[in-house]
């Protein structure tokens, strides 16, 4: 008699710690609803560009997605077209030497995060068939460091969301249990006490679960923030060299800031150099236009001296007499307008650390 009002209450015990784990996995979907369907809204929100059929167009852009013989590309508007690759695709590097052969890539090279120029042409879905796709040997190096730190994250990710299915299935069997247990409720009281303990253990548990869960989620969003923002820069450095009347000779003065502006980009990450020409209005228009252009090209071809490579400056421009920083008026407002503009862009996709991104969202 006593073994078995022993098992009974042993049974009890049982059926408590069941009810409370399936109460928990009830309250469990409510949290993650808002965020299911904020998820599904974002997805749904970008709609590629469509090209027509049999169009043939030149596109470029960042690699953001990948699929069998299928990458997304996104545009430095934002805008996202979908290429298809094939075997006659022909994937090369776009070599800044001409005297050596571009590199042939495998197709295994495109890489989320990878600065591509893309020519072919329009397929009857919509899409880019490629028959070229060209990228620097730099732009392929940048993406496999993204490509390095992303795929461990997110096989991170996976393994976690296989632990909380689970645990998820843990917490079914358990709710089966309770129900068939339920006719035994009224034994419940005598082991209460000790359930509480073990639903308590129970609680903690999975708080640590979803904690990890958490941390995960946003590691991968602070990757997926920096892909996003890879064609965005911020100005490190600006400065403004001066010119002759009717001259685009550098002086030393401006040889010398030249060479500290390359100076630091050298030591910079993922930067562009952007370098713009202005005139005076002494002369015609057109001729001030062409002063303006030779006198960008002349900073150009120093800062390429420097050993600063030519795919890291944005080719030049001349505006002429637009944009004057001063008075034509005067001659001192003239001096002024006779000048070039040399910026440093850095690149806030790759600047910016992916832990202190996920601290961030975390916090």
């Amino acid at each position: 008699m006593r073994i078995t009002k022993i098992s009974n209450l042993l049974f009890v015990a049982i059926m408590a710690l069941a009810a409370f784990i399936s109460a928990m996995a009830q309250d469990k979907p409510a949290d993650n609803t808002p965020q299911a369907t904020q998820n599904t809204k974002s997805q749904s929100a970008a709609q590629p560009t469509r090209v027509a059929a049999g169009r043939k167009q030149k596109a470029s852009g960042v690699i953001v997605g990948r699929e069998a013989d299928k990458i997304t590309m996104r545009d430095i508007s934002g805008v996202d077209m979908v290429v298809n690759v094939t075997g006659s695709t022909k994937i090369t590097e776009k070599k800044a030497n001409p005297f050596r052969g571009a590199k042939n890539y495998p197709v295994t090279a495109l890489l989320r995060g990878l600065e591509i120029e893309v020519e072919g042409r329009g397929s009857d879905s919509g899409t880019l068939i490629a028959d070229k796709i060209r990228f620097t040997d730099n732009n392929f190096g940048v993406a496999r460091s993204i490509d390095s730190r992303a795929v461990p994250l997110e096989q991170r990710a996976t393994t976690t969301e296989g632990r909380v299915d689970t645990a998820e299935t843990r917490i079914t069997a358990a709710e089966q249990n309770a129900q068939r247990l339920s006719g035994q409720l009224e034994e419940l009281a005598a082991v209460a006490n000790t359930a509480r303990g073990g639903a308590k253990a129970a609680q903690e548990t999975a708080d640590t679960a979803l904690a990890a869960a958490k941390a995960a989620s946003a590691d991968v969003q602070a990757t997926n923030d920096r892909i996003s923002q890879i064609d965005n820069y911020d100005k490190k450095q600006e400065i403004t060299v001066n010119f002759k009347v009717n001259s685009y000779a550098l002086s030393d003065e401006a040889k010398a800031a030249l060479d500290e502006i390359a100076a630091q980009a050298k030591n910079e990450k993922g930067y562009l150099i952007e370098v713009t020409g202005y005139a005076s209005a002494d002369g015609s228009e057109a001729k001030n236009r062409i002063l303006s252009e030779h006198r960008a090209e002349a900073v150009k071809r120093y800062l390429a001296e420097q050993d600063i490579p030519l795919q890291r400056i944005i080719n030049p421009f001349g505006f002429g007499e637009l944009k004057p920083v001063a008075e034509n008026d005067t001659r001192d407002g003239r001096r002024q307008n006779r000048r070039v503009e040399v910026r440093i862009l850095v690149n806030k996709g790759l600047t910016t650390p992916v832990g202190a991104s996920a601290q961030s969202t975390r916090n």
